[in-house]
């Protein structure tokens, strides 16, 4: 696409951050919420972002050997990515939503606490797997992601988000736990 290829990384996250909706005082007075949907209705846009997640990607330094998507909106952007590099798709989901045997890793929230699962057989060992999400907040689902993945003896190469909240400080939490990230937008503030 030669739009994208005249962009660089900063002209990218301009252009993504313009078609990000920041809804005030929602879920909670005093959140600024990041809202990506924009992003995924306008086609043009919608390829842009997805573009820039597969050409880093399909450096051979970087490609994985499958994606993971964490609930839920990681899976829109995981599953486009995996079938753009040629590779399989795992599903990261909230407790109870797997029908197959699972693994699972509790976390911790602004609000108390979640539970992620993922099917036993999703990965093998030693796959190398790029772990996806919308946003990084405070961290903990990316974390409970790298942890279900790396028991199941995978080796997650790197943390991917759409946005970072840097000051929720779960972007400082990923890289100290040695996960390397890579996002396309910061917002200050949350």
């Amino acid at each position: 696409m030669p739009e994208l290829e005249n962009l660089n990384r900063a002209g990218i996250s301009a252009y993504l951050r313009n078609h990000i909706r920041t809804v005030p005082d929602w879920p909670a007075p005093g959140v600024q919420f990041r809202d990506i949907t924009p992003l995924l209705q306008n086609p043009k846009v919608f390829r842009v972002l997805i573009d820039a997640f597969v050409h880093r990607y399909m450096d051979p330094a970087l490609r994985p050997d499958v994606v993971a998507g964490l609930d839920a909106r990681g899976f829109i952007l995981g599953a486009v990515v995996a079938y753009e590099l040629n590779v399989g798709f795992v599903p990261i989901r909230k407790k109870g939503k797997l029908p197959f045997t699972t693994v699972q890793e509790t976390y911790e929230l602004e609000y108390g606490n979640a539970t992620v699962e993922l099917h036993t057989d999703a990965v093998t060992a030693g796959q190398r797997v790029l772990l996806i999400d919308d946003l990084i907040a405070t961290g903990g689902t990316m974390m409970a992601g790298k942890n279900l993945l790396e028991k199941l003896g995978a080796v997650v190469t790197e943390g991917a988000a759409i946005v970072d909240l840097p000051e929720l400080g779960g972007s400082q939490k990923i890289q100290a736990a040695g996960l390397p990230l890579f996002t396309l937008v910061d917002f200050a503030g949350h």
